[in-house]
């Protein structure tokens, strides 16, 4: 989106603002009114813990009520998160590990369970699916979203899809942004911090008409980066964010609603950069491997040189818009419609093995187009709840990347230029039809079972040209030996799911469920060489999730806690390994395998109190357990050497602890409105970074601290916020690339070090 696009918005926003018309009762004293009822709402959700009321199942419900393991989060409860993207959930919710994706400022790295995407490839399918408002976006890629109109967040753990969308074998997490009927509010805020961070954020909500609400919400967000250039003083690690979303809702009846969302998001930012771990190496045609770097001794400092000049750094569009409509038929059916379509361009310069040199260093256009269409068909009853569904996705996602390794190859000690360009086109189909009854056969007990059948075909083209330089530029054009023509694959699978649920009273609800989940097979797209091209196709990878739970919340609300125990069982794991071959051999071969079962046990926690006399102390903790380990993991190259045996010891992403603790307090000053602060520690045990367990690329347990302060006016017109991340200023690795089979390629990327902002808000 140009600035220009931005500002009209804001403009228009604003212009909204003023006219009476679009303001929610803009009468004055309404206005007061609208206020007076939000504080009395902000008053009442600190002295208790009011219900969490989710929609996991289709249908708004309690959490307490779901057979389902799932963690909510409010707004408010995002901010007290200090959570300014979806990355922020990061410990906050039990056996999740979420953080940017690796060399990437839009992709998100998601694993629930032990269960994600271990390749950031674009032709790999998530394996936990991410929904706003209830489409789901089928890329990693430009899902690391700003939280900038979001009403809720839910995260569901373990296998879903026979309630809505497409499969997910690890879970799911659904962005709900804000009804402009129900949040007819007028908001700005903005926000300076560390490392030149400026944020500016709007929301204006309210009625057109009795029938008609609109909002439109934007907001731009800049920081400079935390990692440096010694040499130029360029800065890595940034973003340059704007984006923009308008809601039109229309409900002219109670048996009619529907809702148009619109949404832009541009990014212009710079390079993502992180550490080497390994000694970088050069393959000389004639002599063999030539070591090119050591790894900086020490303590990583949060500096880094490239072979990119500055201004080549990752840009990105993401649009789209979606019709919701409901039909309410009669008091127990009401048909449902979702459609979508979505556009994501990306062109990103990615410096694999994070040095001087070109050894790996791409550059990846990305031109995804997708739409959508989901029905469902639900009834209700006291009784019976049933859904019946179908749903289908059409993507299309072509791509073009430029490989440059004019360091990795030399012939007698010069170096020879090289260039490999990949041309290639996605087309994925998925379609399904889905159904899922909840009977209360007893008055304290539910059943609950679903289904789901599913067929996935993608269709798939590569080419590849490669480029030398003296003496071998006649081996220079197309290689056609890499060449995948139009290849078709199609897979299906019936994933069944069932619970029991039991209601010892009103407070406490125990359940037992089974879950199979279902991720469709693809194709290799790092395909570089005749045997990967004709050995491209992976198969499809299946888990079942058995799980117990237990929800309990105190008679006067002050305590709750809900605990899950949950054993998975995963086949064909989809690994992307690299072909380890001698040193001083020239490959760029990364096979895909169905290499591995694997069984996860796991234990979660979620606990929350209200505490003191004034009921405005709260204390939080979540608390993940996991035990993830392969049965088997057939990798040949293990077999071939034996100095990689303990290759895949350890599952990536899976760290056996995670916890954290978060408490805060509110001084009520009466007519001057109240101060809260807060604070929070988060462990996370050793975690393995890639597939392949190389040594460096793990990150062992460390403890993140971090701290807010808050003051709300008596009326919550002002609030002001002050806010400290990473308190400790502790050097933590999120991410991993690993392609070792090009020039020893191991490249770790760190988490912000200490970092703190202030933030002010009106609300109008």
């Amino acid at each position: 989106m140009k600035s220009t696009h931005l500002s009209l918005a804001i403009a228009l926003a604003i212009s909204a603002a003023a006219h009476p018309a679009f303001a929610q009762d803009a009468a004055p004293s309404n206005n007061d009114a609208a206020q007076t009822e939000a504080a009395k709402k902000a008053a009442d959700a600190k002295n208790t813990l009011n219900a969490v009321t989710v929609t996991a199942r289709r249908r708004a419900e309690t959490a307490k009520d779901v057979p389902v393991a799932v963690s909510a989060f409010s707004e408010d409860g995002l901010k007290d998160l200090q959570a300014t993207d979806i990355s922020g959930l990061q410990g906050a919710v039990p056996n999740m590990n979420i953080v940017q994706g690796r060399g990437s400022a839009n992709s998100v790295n998601v694993f629930i369970r032990g269960i994600g995407q271990p390749d950031a490839l674009q032709t790999f399918d998530p394996g936990v699916g991410m929904y706003v408002d209830d489409v789901y976006y089928s890329r990693i890629n430009g899902a690391l979203f700003s939280l900038f109109d979001v009403g809720q967040v839910e995260v569901l753990r373990g296998p879903q899809g026979t309630l809505y969308g497409k499969n997910s074998t690890g879970g799911a997490i659904k962005i709900s942004t804000k009804d402009p009927f129900v949040d007819a509010v007028r908001s700005v805020e903005m926000t300076a911090g560390s490392f030149g961070r400026l944020e500016g954020r709007f929301y204006m909500a309210g009625k057109l008409s009795d029938t008609f609400a609109a909002s439109i919400a934007g907001g731009v967000m800049k920081n400079d980066g935390y990692v440096r250039n010694p040499t130029n003083g360029q800065e890595y690690n940034g973003d340059d964010t704007k984006a923009v979303r308008a809601k039109l809702a229309f409900r002219p009846s109670h048996a009619f609603d529907a809702t148009l969302s619109l949404d832009y998001t541009k990014q212009d930012a710079p390079l993502t950069m992180g550490a080497a771990t390994a000694p970088l190496t050069a393959v000389d045609l004639a002599t063999g491997a030539v070591t090119i770097l050591q790894p900086a001794p020490g303590n990583y400092d949060y500096r880094a040189r490239t072979s990119f000049a500055p201004g080549m750094g990752q840009k990105m569009t993401h649009s789209g818009a979606s019709l919701n409509m409901t039909w309410h038929l009669s008091d127990a059916w009401a048909l449902k419609s979702i459609s979508a379509y979505r556009k994501l361009k990306t062109d990103s310069y990615i410096d694999i093995d994070a040095s001087p040199f070109e050894l790996g260093d791409v550059r990846v256009q990305v031109d995804q187009k997708q739409w959508s269409q989901e029905l469902q068909l639900q009834y209700s009853s006291d009784t019976v709840n049933a859904i019946v569904g179908a749903y289908h996705l059409n993507e299309n996602v072509p791509s073009h990347q430029e490989a440059y390794a004019d360091d990795f190859l030399r012939y007698l000690g010069a170096k020879m230029d090289f260039l490999r360009t990949i041309d290639d086109d996605l087309h994925n189909k998925s379609s399904a039809v889905f159904a899922n009854v909840d009977w209360k056969f007893a008055p304290t007990w539910a059943l609950s079972g679903g289904i789901r059948y599913t067929r996935e075909t993608k269709t798939y083209s590569r080419t590849t040209s490669v480029f030398y330089g003296s003496p071998f530029t006649a081996l220079n054009g197309r290689d056609r030996a890499a060449d995948i023509n139009n290849r078709s694959q199609s897979w299906s699978a019936v994933t069944p799911s069932l619970s029991i649920t039991k209601a010892f009273s009103d407070d406490m609800t125990a359940y037992i469920s089974a879950n199979r989940g279902f991720k469709s097979g693809g194709f290799n797209g790092r395909a570089n060489n005749k045997f990967d091209a004709d050995h491209a196709v992976f198969n499809p990878e299946y888990v079942w999730t058995y799980e117990a739970g237990l929800k309990m919340q105190s008679a006067d609300r002050r305590y709750s806690a809900n605990i899950a125990a949950f054993h998975s069982d995963y086949k064909d794991f989809q690994a992307r390994v690299s072909e380890h071959t001698a040193p001083g051999s020239a490959t760029f071969s990364f096979p895909v395998l169905n290499a591995a079962s694997m069984k996860v046990d796991g234990l979660e926690l979620e606990g929350k109190a209200v505490l003191g006399a004034d009921k405005n102390t709260v204390v939080s903790t979540q608390i993940g357990w996991m035990h993830a380990r392969y049965g088997e993991f057939n990798d040949p190259v293990t077999k071939i050497n034996p100095t990689l045996a303990n290759l895949h010891d350890h599952v990536p992403f899976s760290p056996k602890l995670s916890a954290r603790l978060a408490l805060q307090h509110t001084f009520d000053l009466g007519e001057a409105g109240g101060i809260t602060f807060g604070a929070d520690a988060a462990y996370r045990s050793r975690t393995w970074l890639s597939v392949d367990n190389r040594p460096a690329l793990s990150q062992a347990g460390y403890t993140l601290f971090g701290m807010f302060g808050s003051w709300d006016s008596s009326d919550y017109a002002w609030q002001v916020r002050a806010g400290v991340r990473n308190l400790g200023d502790r050097k933590y690795k999120t991410e991993g690339q690993e392609f070792s089979s090009v020039g020893n390629i191991q490249t770790v990327y760190y988490g912000a070090p200490l970092n703190g902002y202030v933030s002010v808000r009106y609300n109008f």
